[in-house]
């Protein structure tokens, strides 16, 4: 037991010392984009996986240097007047997750309709963005497309950037069905949270890189969690195995933030690796393989000196 025990701590702290480097990483081939003077970068927080009250999560998320967070919209009065405060005490921007969970398609797209014209009409303060988890992946197209009509409109209404999420489940859940929307709905803007594609598709997408390449051009979020070929999230993105990983999806990223760059435009990027058991974890103790507070603190830092002005 205890040569097990010397051995366990030895290889832990090898592995530790595999860690990659921040500052060398956004050293190493650091985009250099045209800035109009208008570019902004807001970096959000999840408090999926937090546990503690919305005061405490605003609070942390503030100490680290977030701008803002992205929590799943409040439809109790209570927690609004709770989630509000905060973000004012606190001074943060908020971005929406909205969402239905119906399986009958009209008590969803009801659902949908109500939460994301609550959550942009709502009378403290307006959100920098609402995130759509829409609909579901067996919903037909024209079904689909509802969700896609709805917010453009409520978006005409409000001002309010509506992005649609490739989600895993949602009707976005793969690279090739988001194209037929991208081809013909051209209002439709994107959530990017390219991780559950690579799952989906069990590869990097390098036989897909068209359809990508039409989709970032389409993103005005990104959600930025590290996928890979057969699962959404690696279990810690600062270990040396997951470098071609982070690679391509800073790759994917730079696309992005060189549009916004270039346009003067307002990037926002939510840090979103997730608690057990979308972290991976130990067999039988469940205990997670890393700390999911400490890699998105980790993501939010590595990605503002990349992006940042």
């Amino acid at each position: 037991m205890k040569q097990s025990r010397r051995n366990f701590i030895k290889l832990s702290a090898t592995a530790a010392g595999m860690l990659y480097s921040l500052d060398e990483f956004a050293a190493t081939d650091k985009p250099s984009f045209k800035q109009n003077e208008k570019f902004s970068l807001l970096l959000m927080a999840t408090n999926w996986g937090f546990n503690g009250t919305i005061d405490e999560f605003c609070a942390a998320a503030k100490k680290e240097g977030y701008d803002g967070i992205e929590p799943v919209w409040p439809t109790e009065a209570k927690d609004q007047e709770a989630l509000f405060a905060a973000l004012k005490k606190y001074g943060l921007e908020v971005g929406f997750l909205c969402r239905g969970w119906q399986n009958d398609f009209r008590e969803h797209l009801d659902s949908f309709k109500k939460v994301t014209s609550d959550a942009a009409n709502n009378r403290f303060q307006k959100p920098v963005y609402i995130n759509c988890h829409s609909g579901r992946d067996y919903f037909s197209f024209d079904q689909s497309v509802a969700f896609i009509d709805h917010t453009t409109q409520l978006s005409k209404d409000t001002g309010i950037r509506f992005c649609h999420e490739t989600h895993r489940s949602r009707m976005l859940f793969a690279a090739h069905i988001t194209r037929q929307f991208i081809e013909k709905k051209p209002d439709l803007k994107l959530t990017f949270d390219v991780s559950h594609w690579c799952n989906v598709h069990e590869s990097m997408l390098g036989d897909q890189k068209e359809t990508v390449d039409m989709a970032l051009e389409r993103v005005e979020h990104i959600h930025a969690r590290i996928g890979h070929e057969e699962g959404p999230q690696v279990n810690d993105p600062r270990a040396l195995e997951w470098e071609a990983a982070v690679k391509q999806h800073f790759a994917w990223w730079d696309k992005v933030a060189e549009r916004k760059k270039r346009n003067g435009e307002r990037m926002t990027i939510l840090t979103e690796f997730g608690p057990p058991t979308y972290m991976p974890t130990l067999p039988y103790t469940r205990q997670p393989l890393a700390d999911q507070w400490a890699i998105n603190v980790y993501m939010m830092k590595l990605l503002r000196q990349r992006y940042g002005a």
